[in-house]
């Protein structure tokens, strides 16, 4: 689904609906027909489909911090269990009561589930949306990620709150003059008059891929950095370096796919565990061992199963959300 999104926050009134229509397909008597109804609701408006996601986010974010707790499997069950029989407002404060008084780290990132309520796109853990933006400009959002979009007559602006995003824009539709596209993050200002681009952000650094056209880097701590297809660059309050050969594919998890190329296995987990809860871990003696492959993310519990197939590996499930892997006997 694509929509440009409405500027004004959605009413109260419909945020009301956002969260009916989430407690309805959480609940165990939802059935195919509902989801068709509720996916008629979300593009009736584009106030719609904006409360939707933001929902979807806040309650994602919510149940993803619990959940990383040490021992909350069985308990969050319960309480999801239990949230099914209380009202939408009243569960979204028992889970975030429990969430903040069993992590303080939870309550102390830069980043907090309010931060991403307000963002104009936000997509929760698993998660992958593409948007059509009002001048053309198709962006897409990764597992986990947040934006803004600020567009007037003198920019195009996209803030990058979190994560991370894959942006194809091209001459402006809706200017004389042509605006240049730009994405703000934490570590730099980037910006491009046409191109295809990932942008990924970490709280420490960085990384800007460019696939077609160029990009130039605006840092405090550089230059202007220009930057062409097929160049890589890391960026932190630091420097600007351009990076070598990634052991990954940047941009293939727009496809749902992750590509890899003699990447190490600890590596490689964490990058699976961006797309699912919980924990997901290997043992120190397995970490260093290599994988090339194309591996595809609609099941990440499927993905892991491919893996004692290709290395000397085995996976010990301790619950849905603890997942290590030992060298296989």
């Amino acid at each position: 689904m694509s929509l440009s999104p409405s500027r004004h926050q959605p009413s109260p009134q419909v945020v009301k609906q956002a969260i009916q229509w989430s407690m309805r397909l959480n609940s165990a008597s939802a059935d195919p027909r509902l989801y068709r109804q509720c996916e008629q609701w979300r593009t009736e408006h584009p106030d719609h489909e904006c409360a939707w996601q933001r929902i979807q986010a806040l309650s994602s974010e919510l149940s993803h911090s619990f959940q990383a707790l040490p021992g909350s499997g069985a308990a969050f069950e319960a309480l999801e269990n239990s949230a099914q029989r209380l009202g939408r407002r009243r569960a979204l404060k028992l889970l975030s009561g429990v969430a903040v008084l069993g992590s303080a780290a939870w309550v102390s990132r830069e980043t907090v589930p309010w931060e991403q309520w307000q963002a104009d796109f936000a997509t929760h853990v698993g998660q992958r949306h593409s948007y059509q933006l009002q001048d053309g400009t198709r962006l897409q959002l990764n597992t986990d990620s947040a934006v803004d979009q600020h567009f007037t007559a003198q920019q195009r602006l996209i803030t990058l709150m979190r994560g991370e995003i894959l942006v194809a824009c091209g001459a402006d539709s809706q200017s004389p003059a042509p605006r240049p596209l730009r994405v703000q993050g934490r570590h730099g200002l980037f910006e491009s008059i046409g191109g295809r681009f990932v942008v990924r952000q970490e709280q420490a650094k960085t990384r800007i891929s460019v696939m077609e056209g160029s990009l130039v880097i605006r840092s405090p701590v550089s230059p202007p950095v220009q930057v062409k297809a097929g160049e890589h660059y890391s960026i932190t309050p630091q420097h600007v370096a351009l990076l070598q050969a990634l052991d990954m594919d940047a941009a293939a998890w727009a496809e749902g796919l992750i590509v890899t190329k003699d990447m190490r296995l600890g590596d490689f987990l964490a990058e699976v565990g961006r797309y699912r809860r919980g924990y997901l871990g290997c043992a120190d003696d397995i970490a260093d061992l290599r994988l090339s492959g194309v591996f595809r993310l609609e099941d990440t519990d499927k993905l892991l199963a491919v893996l004692p197939q290709t290395l000397p590996v085995k996976l010990s499930y301790r619950t849905r959300w603890w997942v290590s892997l030992q060298r296989q006997a």
